[in-house]
């Protein structure tokens, strides 16, 4: 029996997704199942956020909706408590936006969380039982980018996912049947023909699978074909979903004593919220602020109220066709035309404000859902990012005489929000509550209940609009005039030094390219003659002397600049800035970009830690020291550990960690020697450390380009540190938490341009500290602009200008603005490279100081993948994520606490010698779910070696393929050679694919051709009909191999393109110029071996 159910089981694993096209449907991918185990029908839509699905899953606006996540891997952080109530809204469920999942079905590429793989202090299961538990079924190992490209191309569209009922065997061309029970008892009915049928060991791939689990194929022999239940495709627009997700009930939700407004007659402010499919952060956001909230049905009939004792009307979010909600509609109408409160309604809420003030409604090609929407107030002329869920639109051409538009959008041009001319009535499409999403328009629940008690102090406030902060566009454009000066003086970073390379080069040449597209004459200052910026057709005219104030000042006499960049250049350029900064004044220079003020409080840590308590933004405990004995004095208030860092210091030169007063004191010998000022502070090793790539504008408008996560627990810096982007472990309320903190810090520091803020965050709590803040372009802000597609350098040059965010255009989509936050459909790993060996006197332990000489980056559609290219691009020696036998002699307990440049293979050794994830996990504090993604590679990797290159089946040769695994690794694995492989693997047709960064998600085309290749996906993004000649990059910096071969690798491209012919870059080195998109006509950030070679060939 066991036997059986266990053969069920593993039969009702397999799914399959059909999308209809017309009057066809087509089979569109077929995966495994990771939650209920049925059929579903609705609406395919995609969502480009890349963390919140628990909030995202419960929206009701997605009610019928079978929903695509366009980022690859979702389950990473599991499901917190159903059980936990909310501590305000007492009843309700504390971390989700209802009491059920409302999404039909569930569409993911890759499924991260499988088992006990989530990790989060949170979490108390994973995301398939959660789904299972609310009868919502779900595939992984679909191409997700493809799907989403077929519905950006042909509009929303009809889907279903279908359930595996059985399988046919095929023997000597016969069919033979075996059905199973159904869920429901009956036997799933089987369809003639082998249209239906899915070859089981020969078939499309089960790219979700997580690990090695389970990889040896999925259901026996190549004979079994799956067959499929079949159900009719459904369009829920066709029904009152409404009806469907609103409460039955009115039901009031009450403020705290303390905090409740009163109405001039002693009872609670109360708000009227008419539930259209409401998000409970809308309640909280209310109700925290002080307002009783009554949750009425959708078709309650609200203006008959005796006594009308409500104060405002709020009109909630939810799901469907807004022309189905007449009798919404009629009430809302009645509402306006009494003219008794203010209104405010939300996404569904706003079309039928819309609709009731006599404008219509559209059905939009595909909707906007996502995270990262901009929207502009045509009132201040501000941009806002935005969280959206709406598949329907406002007609803003159809609104009546009195209203007008309030919000548009920057990318697409369509309506974002409304208000009346004479009437406190404004709404919105947007979801300024979030709960998934940026907290940035939430200020506006304080517009709304601002109103309120406006209108309650004195009803003329009814004849007014509501009023709104931010001010008047025109004035606020005339505070901040775009800057026009004839001549800027573009500082460069000197000689290459640890912490200092070429990624300062990259960010030079950006920022000359866009002052000259301003039609600026440029000079630089940089002696390094190995450098792109220095070359002949960059610059205007090129300085090569020392980047110091004397030369700098001599410069500026000569040539007469009308203004300065002292921000591409490092920290050397940084340092004349400081120095120079009381004489640019006398010199006729302007500072363009962030003060110079600024960046002296970002560098000096006393005057940082004060900022920072000045606005509530926690640092760690922490006191300033200008010799021994205050050091000394310092720590007797802080308690040991200790971490002390120098000021002013590059690759946090000096510093290090101290445990007791021994070690203070020989840090503090060193930390001193290379700066007049230390900082003690709070060791906080073994926590998360995070960081955030910020930009602001002259006009305070803000994104986030990027985030990361350090592989690595807090202890190591950064630059030594193994980085993923975005963070894999971070829930929305913990991505969005660090998000806000770092738009209110560069806001406070008045930066701008761009900036890096890196936290340190408490595994198990959401404590944080801010750590440092760079106010200038750094490493990390090279390895994020490659790892998105967002050109940083170029982007915070122009915005030195005056030119706000939304004026500008990503040069990728070439029709959204500069003004958003990138969506990554793919995974990035960065891996410093490490030369110690070539010092034989050089402790090879990592700590805070840098020792790191170079960094590749890797990018796939899995970890797996792309940290497996990670740790072949750092060294052609390094096959893959493999043991190392030369290390088994070095105590591996040793090497995992006290980390050196081989921990990645002190990991490996420890796996393959047994260790447990738990055991590594108490050594290192490697958050557990990298380790136990490591743990899958290192037990399919022992797989592997039970097998050759005959014997190996196609699902278990693809599934090795999809997890990063090389050629040459498997050939080691079965005593083989890499073309012996190459060729088995020709003759099973797996080929990798070629995808695009395009910043984006695929939500839009792509006009660059900036590539990667992965074997997780089923359609390429590109053709190839162009010939043309392929450059082969210098890859990792190291210790006799730099900057200087960049240049040559440019300077070919260039050269090759001059005459006529089409080039083809291929390099994995982020801090380079040759893998800026716009160099070569095709860049694939790849490694550089014979595989990948051959394929672009």
């Amino acid at each position: 029996m066991a036997a059986q159910e266990e053969k069920r089981e593993s039969l009702w694993s397999q799914m399959a997704l059909e999308v209809q096209n017309g009057t066809q449907a087509i089979r569109f991918a077929e995966g495994r199942s990771f939650g209920a185990h049925r059929s579903v029908a609705g609406e395919l839509v995609f969502q480009t956020g890349m963390v919140g699905y628990p909030e995202s899953i419960t929206d009701p606006s997605y009610r019928g909706q079978i929903l695509v996540i366009t980022f690859p891997l979702v389950g990473n952080y599991g499901v917190p408590s159903r059980e936990d109530r909310d501590a305000i809204l007492q009843d309700l469920p504390a971390h989700f936006e209802a009491k059920e999942i409302h999404i039909a079905g569930l569409v993911v590429a890759s499924y991260a969380g499988e088992g006990e793989d989530y990790s989060h202090h949170l979490a108390t299961s994973s995301l398939g039982d959660w789904l299972k538990e609310q009868n919502v079924p779900a595939i992984c190992g679909v191409d997700t980018r493809a799907l989403t490209k077929k519905i950006r191309e042909q509009g929303s569209m009809l889907g279903r996912l279908l359930m595996q009922t059985g399988t046919k065997t095929l023997t000597n061309g016969a069919v033979s049947a075996s059905g199973f029970a159904t869920p429901s008892g009956t036997t799933a009915p089987s369809t003639p023909g082998l249209s239906n049928l899915h070859a089981v060991n020969d078939a499309l791939v089960p790219n979700g699978q997580n690990g090695a689990n389970g990889a040896n194929g999925y259901f026996g022999r190549s004979q079994e074909v799956a067959v499929y239940e079949e159900i009719d495709f459904y369009n829920p627009n066709t029904r009152n979903l409404v009806a469907d997700v609103s409460t039955s009930q009115p039901k009031i939700y009450s403020p705290s004593a303390s905090n409740a407004l009163r109405h001039p007659s002693g009872r609670p402010v109360r708000v009227l919220v008419v539930d259209v499919g409401l998000k409970y952060n809308q309640l909280r956001c209310l109700v925290t602020r002080g307002v009783e909230a009554e949750v009425v049905p959708w078709d309650y009939d609200f203006p008959s109220l005796a006594g009308k004792e409500y104060d405002g009307l709020f009109i909630s979010n939810g799901p469907g066709d807004p022309a189905m909600m007449q009798n919404t509609v009629k009430n809302i109408q009645k509402t306006i035309e009494e003219a008794r409160v203010p209104i405010f309604g939300i996404c569904l809420g706003h079309q039928l404000l819309a609709r009731a003030a006599g404008a219509d409604t559209l059905k939009m090609k595909f909707g906007n859902r996502g995270h990262n929407i901009p929207a502009t107030n045509l009132l201040s002329g501000k941009c806002y990012i935005t969280s959206q869920n709406h598949g329907y639109a406002v007609n803003a051409e159809t609104l009546p005489q009195g209203w007008s538009e309030l919000f548009v959008n920057a990318n697409d041009g369509s309506n974002e929000g409304i208000r009346a001319h004479n009437r406190p009535y404004f709404s919105v499409q947007f979801h300024p509550e979030s709960a998934p999403g940026p907290r940035d328009t939430e200020f506006l629940f304080d517009v709304f209940i601002n109103t309120i008690t406006d209108v309650l102090k004195d009803s003329k406030h009814m004849q007014q609009p509501v009023a709104f902060p931010g001010g008047d566009a025109a004035e606020n454009a005339a505070l901040k005039p775009k800057l026009s000066p004839k001549k800027v003086l573009v500082l460069g970073s000197g000689g290459l030094s640890i912490g200092q390379a070429g990624e300062f080069d990259y960010s030079g040449s950006q920022a000359i390219k866009a002052l000259k597209e301003e039609g600026i004459y440029t000079i630089l200052i940089n002696p390094n003659i190995a450098t792109i910026q220095t070359s002949k057709g960059l610059a205007d005219k090129v300085y090569f002397l020392p980047v110091n104030a004397d030369f700098v000042r001599k410069v500026i006499k000569q040539e007469r600049p009308d203004a300065i960049y002292c921000t591409f250049g490092g920290q050397t350029a940084l340092q004349v800035g400081i120095q120079l900064k009381d004489e640019f004044e006398g010199l006729g220079v302007k500072v363009l970009g962030t003060p110079i003020d600024t960046i002296i409080t970002t560098e000096d840590r006393e005057l940082f830690a004060r900022s920072m308590d000045s606005i509530g933004a926690p640092c760690a405990n922490s006191k300033s020291a200008n010799n021994m004995q205050e050091a000394l004095d310092a720590v007797e208030g802080i308690g040991y550990p200790v971490i002390v860092r120098a000021a002013y210091a590059l690759g946090g030169l000096g510093s290090g960690f101290a445990s007791n007063k021994e070690e203070l004191v020989d840090l503090c010998h060193k930390a001193f020697a290379a700066s007049p000022q230390v900082l003690v502070e709070r060791s906080m090793k073994g926590w998360k450390e995070i960081e955030y790539e910020v930009v602001r504008d002259a006009q305070d408008n803000c994104i986030t380009v990027c985030n990361m996560e350090n592989f690595d627990p807090l202890g190591i810096h950064t630059g030594d540190s193994i980085v993923v982007a975005p963070s894999q472990t971070l829930s929305d309320e913990d991505y969005n938490m660090l998000r806000t903190t770092a738009v209110r810090v560069i806001r406070h520091l008045g930066v701008v341009g761009e900036c890096n803020i890196q936290y340190a965050l408490n595994p198990d709590s959401r404590e944080y500290c801010i750590i440092e803040v760079n106010a200038r372009l750094s490493r990390s802000s090279a390895l994020a602009s490659k790892a998105t597609g967002y050109p940083l350098a170029f982007i915070a040059a122009k915005l030195g200008l005056n030119i706000p965010l939304n004026e500008i255009k990503n040069t990728v989509t070439k029709k959204t603005v500069a003004c958003f936050e990138p969506s990554l459909d793919y995974v990035v790993v960065k891996i410093p490279r490490w030369d110690l060996k070539k010092f034989t006197r050089v402790s090879t332990l990592l700590g805070s100081s840098m020792k790191s000489v170079g960094e590749v980056m890797a990018i796939g559609r899995s970890f797996e993948e792309a940290i497996q290219k990670a740790i072949r691009s750092v060294d052609p020696s390094n096959d893959g994520f493999s043991e190392r036998p030369a290390l088994m002699s070095i105590d591996i307990d040793t090497e995992l606490q006290t980390p050196s440049d081989q921990r990645m293979f002190a990991l490996a050794n420890a796996m393959h010698s047994g260790y447990s994830v738990e055991k590594i996990w108490e050594l290192t504090k490697i958050d557990k779910w990298f380790l136990r993604k490591l743990k899958g590679l290192s037990n399919f990797a022992k797989e592997m070696t039970t097998y050759d290159v005959d014997s190996i089946t196609p699902v278990l040769f693809r599934r090795a393929k999809e997890l990063g695994f090389s050629d040459k690794q498997l050939a080691t694995f079965w005593s083989s050679n890499e073309p012996h492989v190459r060729r088995a693997r020709l003759e099973h047709k797996i080929m990798p694919v070629v995808k695009q960064i395009d910043t984006v998600a695929a939500e839009f085309p792509a006009y660059t051709n900036y590539l990667y290749t992965t074997y997780n996906g089923t359609e390429h993004d590109v053709d190839f009909n162009d010939r043309g000649v392929m450059v082969l990059g210098s890859g990792v910096y190291r210790i006799g191999s730099s900057v200087e071969f960049d240049w040559c690798s440019v300077r070919a491209v260039r050269t090759l393109r001059a005459n006529g012919y089409k080039t083809v870059m291929v390099n994995y080195n982020p801090e380079t110029v040759s893998t800026d998109y716009d160099e070569a006509d095709r860049l694939y950030f790849e490694n550089i071996t014979l595989e990948t070679g051959k394929y672009k060939v």
